[in-house]
C-alpha cells in the first residue's frame, strides 16, 4: 500500500474532508453513467415547476463524494465499503460546493473494521448525513500474504 492507513494507524476521532463544486458537467455526466435521466436534474423548464423551482443534482452524485473520501484520504486506498446509509437532508444545486466529511467513530480490531460518521455538506449545512461500515487492510495481514506469497514463489 503506497498511501492512507492502516488498521493500526486509526483512531476514534480522526476526520478527513474533500470539497468540489457541483458543475452542469457532473450532472450530465452522472445521468450518463447511471441512467439516471430524471428531469428534476436536466430539464430547466421542468425543474421550475417542482417543489425545488429549479434543477437539483443527484443525491448518490454528493454521495459520491464520500467514497472519494473514503478511497483517497481516510483511511485511504485498499478500503472497502460494506454498508453505508443515507439521510437527504436538503437539495444541492449547481454550483455549490458539497463538503464531504468522514469520521471513524469505532473500530473493530478483531475483523478491521471501521465505523465512520458520513456528512456532505453546502455552506456549512448538511445535505445528507449517514453511516458507513467499511473494511481497511491491517500491516500484520499484509505482511502476512506476503509471506506466504513469497513462500509460495
Amino acid at each position: 500500500m503506497s498511501e492512507g492507513c492502516f488498521f493500526e494507524d486509526l483512531a476514534v476521532g480522526q476526520k478527513a474532508s474533500f470539497g468540489k463544486t457541483i458543475t452542469e458537467a457532473d450532472i450530465v455526466l452522472f445521468a450518463a453513467v447511471t441512467g439516471d435521466t430524471n428531469p428534476m436534474h436536466l430539464n430547466e423548464e421542468y425543474a421550475k415547476q417542482s417543489f425545488f423551482g429549479e434543477r437539483i443534482a443527484h443525491g448518490m452524485l454528493a454521495a459520491g463524494l464520500i467514497t472519494k473520501v473514503m478511497g483517497t484520504q481516510l483511511p485511504g486506498p485498499g478500503t472497502i465499503y460494506l454498508s453505508q446509509s443515507l439521510r437527504f437532508r436538503r437539495p444541492v444545486r449547481i454550483g455549490d460546493t458539497v463538503t464531504a466529511t468522514v469520521e471513524i467513530t469505532a473500530l473493530n480490531a478483531e475483523k478491521h473494521r471501521v465505523s465512520l460518521r458520513t456528512v456532505c455538506a453546502v455552506r456549512g449545512e448538511a445535505v445528507l448525513e449517514g453511516d458507513a461500515l467499511v473494511t481497511v487492510p491491517s500491516r500484520a495481514a499484509l505482511a502476512a500474504h506476503r509471506a506466504a506469497r513469497d513462500a509460495a514463489e
